[in-house]
């Protein structure tokens, strides 16, 4: 991966983790309640949003569309976590012991990134936001027909890889829209 990308890629996930601690420290951990195609559905909603305010010019709502991007990634991991966690856990996770979660999904979330820019050559420099939009939202419907099949796929990857995907798209577009 270019250094560029590489250090932009940190930036905007150490902004993202910032706002998800601030999160964390505000509300608890009340996303826990959720299950797995609650979390799809909030970050399908994100998605749209911002495909609609592409597609009109305009907004009426003041949160921009960055800041849907940001919430994007931060579900995405949201789901992950989850994903990990039983309903018998704690409903409650504290900052010390979500922190190296939120990490780790990142770590791994970053290295399949590494991996595809290397055998795609960045390619998602040539392509447009609004593209990468609606790619996150293919595998948002992906996510939800896996979800609906019960999470068996027969040739597919799963639920993490695509939400992995999202996020590194998301940061993409947030790399792009910063370099505008």
């Amino acid at each position: 991966m270019k250094q560029e990308t590489a250090s932009a890629y940190q930036t905007l996930i150490s902004e993202c983790k910032s706002l998800f601690g601030k999160k964390t420290r505000d509300y608890g951990t009340a996303w826990r309640i959720l299950r797995l195609p609650s979390i799809t559905d909030q970050i399908f909603i994100k998605a749209q949003r911002i495909r609609s305010i592409q597609e009109k010019g305009a907004q009426k709502v003041d949160d921009g569309i960055r800041g849907e991007f940001i919430g994007i990634i931060n579900y995405c991991l949201i789901a992950i976590i989850q994903g990990t966690r039983s309903p018998q856990d704690e409903m409650e996770i504290s900052w010390e012991n979500l922190e190296p979660l939120y990490d780790e999904a990142v770590n791994e979330t970053r290295k399949l990134l590494e991996d595809k820019n290397h055998d795609y050559n960045e390619a998602w420099r040539d392509m447009r936001v609004s593209s990468m939009t609606d790619i996150i939202l293919m595998k948002l419907l992906r996510v939800k027909q896996i979800e609906n099949n019960e999470g068996k796929t027969l040739v597919s990857e799963g639920v993490k890889a695509n939400y992995q995907d999202m996020i590194n798209y998301a940061v993409f577009c947030l790399i792009k829209l910063d370099e505008l």
